[in-house]
């Protein structure tokens, strides 16, 4: 499988979603020189292509539906390909309905974005071991569990570091939940459970 970027992914996946598989208007804030290079990147690679119209609809950034003009005047839109469809896991439609023709380019009123409760989900993260981050999860699911003081000897991070572990990578991003009790001899132990 091509590897691509969280914005690549996106991007072509958003395009594979509209009916005539165009990949403008980019999605979220992408602009300018960021846009540019991602969009450079992906046709270097041949997983979206420039197509030719017969319109004669001007390039408008407002619009941000038109990729370029040619010398001719004539729209020029960047379309997934079935390269493109094929590094996101998707095969390609045998009927090809793209429009090429003026009467048929893309309206710039009406967007064709993807339908509305389609978005994926969150990517399933795991740790890696031999990290910091594993030694911490280690750690915590021990029978005995970990105090702050415990890790920091560990890892070498400082106390807030620990707790911001706990709370951004530990939570939020794998899902663990941080659970702690109050034990005499210790101090306050922690221990992991999926949320």
């Amino acid at each position: 499988m091509t590897k691509l970027s969280d914005t690549q992914l996106v991007i072509l996946s958003t395009a594979a979603q509209r009916a005539d598989r165009n990949v403008l208007p980019l999605p979220g804030s992408l602009r300018g020189g960021a846009a540019a290079k991602v969009l450079g990147a992906l046709l270097s690679r041949g997983l979206i292509a420039e197509t030719t119209t017969d319109s004669q609809i001007k390039a408008d950034a407002a619009l941000n539906r038109i990729w370029r003009n040619d010398a001719d005047g004539c729209a020029i839109l960047l379309r997934i390909t079935d390269a493109g469809l094929a590094a996101i896991g998707i095969g390609p439609d045998v009927d090809d309905s793209a429009p090429t023709s003026a009467d048929e380019a893309p309206s710039a009123e009406a967007p064709q974005d993807a339908p509305a409760g389609t978005e994926p989900g969150p990517k399933a993260r795991t740790p890696r071991t031999g990290t910091k981050q594993a030694t911490l999860i280690a750690m915590l699911r021990a029978p005995d569990g970990a105090t702050i003081e415990e890790i920091m000897a560990e890892t070498g991070w400082q106390s807030h570091t620990v707790r911001g572990a706990f709370a951004g990578a530990l939570k939020k991003k794998l899902g663990f939940e941080v659970t702690s009790e109050k034990i005499p001899v210790r101090g306050r132990v922690y221990w992991l459970s999926r949320a």
